[in-house]
């Protein structure tokens, strides 16, 4: 078994982590409790992209089309009253400098990925809607995961309502970016599908996945973290061999004798260990895989 050392490492670490590493187009080389459910944190926000794009095929606005950029948004919680999101919680202070102006989708899209921004995907969630975004991981097969409100929706946590990821959810839908292709047709349109790998290999936030890869290594990826969960999915490009998909979800419980920090950081480096050793068996994990080309080699 290619990864069964890092496996029994795997099992002394307190919490539940995930993994799903394996080609484009092809069964999983190597899964570790890929089913289990993780709060999503920001990698809700590739079912969000996804479901822009589509809308935009569908019949919805163009991605060209401007929206208002405000800080005031539906709650999932019928009976609740609107919310907001905090900018000091925002790794994306950008979008907030045009509160009161208008923005078109796509650049919301991209500040969405490549910086995180919050006020950006609670913009994009009010316009597509969260039936949209359902639609998305139902057509990529996901079984699990759920995106069911918007961030920072406190009177919809309160009330149940949650977002929900699994690492073969993540690895369903990333692939179907990657490839154009599910069991219930397309995403998007080829054109699309490459737009959307292009923002993700724009990714300005090279952590996790991107931390155990060499320099320059190509890679469409988002990852995402609140406390206690650190999350990485990514489909990384060697120059060597055929791409790959892999997804690692962290949930690590916080003890009173751990500050959250500590947790974080620990997390962090994990996911890079996990990533640097499935790189460095890169050549097994596809062996034998003819995985389909991607819709467009993405210049990262």
């Amino acid at each position: 078994m290619i990864f069964g050392g890092l496996d029994a490492r795997l099992d002394e670490v307190p919490g539940t982590i995930s993994v799903y590493a394996g080609p484009l187009g092809a069964p999983p080389t190597w899964t570790r409790h890929a089913e289990a459910t993780h709060y999503a944190a920001s990698t809700m926000k590739l079912a969000v992209l996804a479901a822009l794009h589509r809308a935009s095929e569908t019949g919805g606005s163009s991605l060209d089309t401007p929206i208002e950029v405000t800080n005031c948004f539906t709650s999932a919680r019928p009976d609740a009253a609107p919310f907001s999101c905090a900018r000091q919680y925002d790794n994306d202070g950008v979008v907030w400098e045009r509160l009161g102006q208008q923005a078109p989708l796509w650049w919301l899209a991209e500040r969405m990925i490549v910086r995180s921004s919050n006020l950006a995907t609670n913009l994009l969630i009010e316009h597509v809607g969260l039936p949209a975004v359902a639609e998305i991981w139902a057509r990529a097969g996901a079984r699990h995961s759920v995106t069911g409100r918007g961030i920072e929706d406190f009177a919809a946590r309160e009330a149940g309502i949650s977002n929900l990821v699994t690492a073969a959810d993540l690895a369903a839908l990333l692939g179907a970016v990657a490839t154009g292709a599910t069991r219930a047709g397309p995403i998007a349109s080829p054109a699309g599908c490459a737009a959307m790998l292009d923002v993700l290999c724009a990714q300005q936030i090279r952590q996790d996945i991107a931390e155990g890869l060499p320099a320059g290594t190509r890679l469409a990826h988002k990852n995402g973290w609140v406390r206690g969960v650190r999350h990485g999915a990514a489909v990384v490009f060697p120059d060597d061999n055929a791409p790959y998909l892999l997804v690692v979800c962290t949930t690590t419980p916080l003890g009173d004798d751990r500050r959250s920090e500590d947790v974080d950081v620990d997390s962090r480096q994990l996911v890079a260990d996990i990533s640097a050793q499935v790189w460095q068996a890169r050549h097994d994990l596809t062996a034998a895989r003819t995985p389909p080309p991607a819709p467009r080699s993405p210049e990262c």
